[in-house]
């Protein structure tokens, strides 16, 4: 059901240096980092190496949104869930698309939901 799910906090650094200690004895670990541009995105993970944990910079805490992604069985079930989240009023903060920063195969769309999270469905296979 769910693919990964993103928290922003205010230093993440800080964060990920306290989540990777807090958490050491369930064998987290940083797994892939990126910078923006305004700064850090770090994934982290289990012991299998798929970042499912992420930590983003939120200007403030008034500015802070969940992002929650769930897993698309395929690429015509991210479309339709696109087509249902129109149908349904919701904004579209991405279109569905490769995503290709975050690996060759990634295939996602984006959107709020009514309490305005990022939402997102994600297919991780072939086309």
């Amino acid at each position: 059901m769910l693919d990964h799910i993103a928290v922003q906090v205010t230093d993440v650094n800080a964060a990920t240096t306290f989540y990777l200690r807090v958490f050491a004895p369930l064998r987290i670990r940083e797994a892939m980092r990126h910078d923006l541009g305004t700064g850090p995105v770090v994934g982290l993970s289990g012991p299998d190496g798929v970042p499912r944990f992420w930590l983003g910079a939120a200007p403030s805490p008034a500015g802070r949104e969940l992002h929650i992604a769930f897993i698309a069985p395929s690429r015509d079930a991210v479309d339709e869930v696109h087509v249902a989240a129109v149908a349904a009023g919701a904004e579209i903060l991405h279109a569905p698309r490769v995503w290709p920063e975050y690996h060759p195969r990634y295939y996602g769309v984006f959107l709020r939901d009514l309490d305005g999270n990022n939402v997102e469905a994600v297919h991780h296979g072939a086309p």
